[in-house]
């Protein structure tokens, strides 16, 4: 069984002292396909936790959820990979199709970072198949209790499929959205992620969200209007389909559709508490190649030499889900609590990342003497306790170890973890 390259990094510890603007978060809407009772690829947890390590979200926005055994898998993951702050708002099952029999398990939810953001309301948005999940969230800034900033972040999966009807289906779905975005203040600051399963920018369902008489205004970050599906024009927007081989379940066409975004307010475009950060909105996973087009993600026509994207997260892309994430950055010049920009001593503790039956550590300046070591697996567990005495250099048997992604942790110290793989 092939195993991935799983990074996981640890967070520095967090303290009472005050943050220092301009702060950023880091927001990414994934579609988990089916998490977690698609299961034609084995251990997709250790896909999406490489996939989390390597951008670390602030907010994680997530569609085609199946039931709360796997939110609180993902949480555990986002808590690991990411930061142990972070929390998951309720898991409820999709309420829109409770008068037809409950059939749909495709579920949102949103995962934060609790020491920057704080859950206020939880709102759900019904339609005729499935519900949009409203979030008020609070920055956790200094003056909260006087001078607070808040938004609403809103996840949603519109119909799928190509057709008038589906069209109309998708639309009716956004009015139901605009109908509960009309009762609040037309200032109110709005981000959305989905899964809006759109073909072109013409779409009713798109130019209703857009429609600048509405109360709330979206704007699309990526400013590429056109027609998407199938034209390699707006490959650097694809996020569909990951896949050519059938039998991993979802849609196996390639890469030819752009059906996830992320949209804001158009007040949070500029001046205000929380702005998008201009040119940040990106689709993680995506190199921008033309030659791309029609192909699987972790195909060789995906990525040049230097390429931002590597074949090891393109690879974890393409068995975790049929679609790319989506990602933008928010800014705030806003001051945070608890939080501490501590930075980590970076040193060679092994001498090579890719290893079979021996580890061998290194003592850098000997500042390892008389520490612990520990290594974790992908799983975050401990696996192996360690120490130095004098040596510089050590020798380590891991014939024990199961093949995959490790961590190895200096305990009590600000070295920065550093990560291996048993081949």
């Amino acid at each position: 069984m092939k195993k991935k390259w799983i990074g996981y990094v640890i967070v520095g510890l967090l303290s009472i002292t005050l943050g220092s603007a301009q702060e950023s978060f880091k927001v990414m809407f994934y579609n988990l396909l089916n998490y977690p009772l698609e299961d034609a690829v084995p251990n997709r947890e250790e896909n999406l936790a490489f996939i989390l390590s390597d951008y670390q979200p602030d907010l994680f926005m997530v569609c085609e959820l199946n039931n709360v055994t796997g939110a609180n898998t993902i949480l555990d993951i986002t808590r690991n990979t990411i930061s142990p702050d972070f929390e998951m708002a309720t898991y409820v099952s999709n309420t829109s199709d409770d008068f037809s029999g409950d059939q749909n398990d495709l579920q949102n939810l949103l995962y934060y970072d609790s020491s920057k953001f704080i859950l206020e309301e939880e709102i759900i948005v019904p339609t005729d198949l499935r519900d949009f999940n409203v979030y008020r969230l609070k920055l956790n800034t200094v003056d909260q209790a006087t001078n607070p900033i808040e938004f609403y972040a809103v996840v949603c999966h519109l119909k799928a499929s190509s057709g008038f009807d589906n069209e109309l289906r998708r639309f009716n779905m956004v009015v139901e959205l605009d109908n509960f975005l009309n009762t609040l203040p037309s200032d109110t600051m709005v981000l959305l992620g989905g899964d809006l399963n759109l073909y072109t920018f013409t779409e009713p369902a798109y130019q209703q969200l857009l429609q600048v008489t509405n109360n709330i205004t979206f704007a699309d970050p990526a400013n590429r209007p056109g027609s998407w599906s199938n034209n390699p024009n707006f490959v650097d927007i694809f996020t569909q389909s990951t896949r050519t081989d059938f039998g991993l379940g979802g849609t196996a066409g390639g890469f030819d559709d752009r059906f996830d975004f992320i949209l804001t307010s158009e007040n949070m475009l500029a001046n205000a508490d929380l702005t998008y950060a201009p040119d940040s909105y990106q689709v993680w996973g995506n190199n921008g190649l033309s030659a791309c087009y029609n192909s699987a993600i972790n195909d060789a026509s995906c990525a040049l030499p230097d390429s931002p994207f590597s074949f090891e997260l393109r690879d974890a892309l393409h068995d975790f889900s049929d679609h790319l994430p989506v990602t933008v950055t928010l800014e705030t010049d806003a001051t945070l609590l608890n939080i501490t920009d501590n930075r980590l001593e970076q040193l060679t503790l092994i001498k090579e990342t890719l290893v079979r039956s021996t580890l061998t550590l290194l003592n850098p300046d000997f500042k390892l003497t008389n520490k612990t070591l520990v290594i974790y697996n992908s799983l975050g567990q401990p696996v192996k306790r360690l120490s130095f005495s004098t040596e510089y250099e050590k020798q380590i048997d891991i014939n024990d170890l199961e093949g995959g992604l490790y961590i190895l942790v200096v305990e009590e110290s600000t070295i920065a973890p550093v990560k291996f793989m048993i081949n």
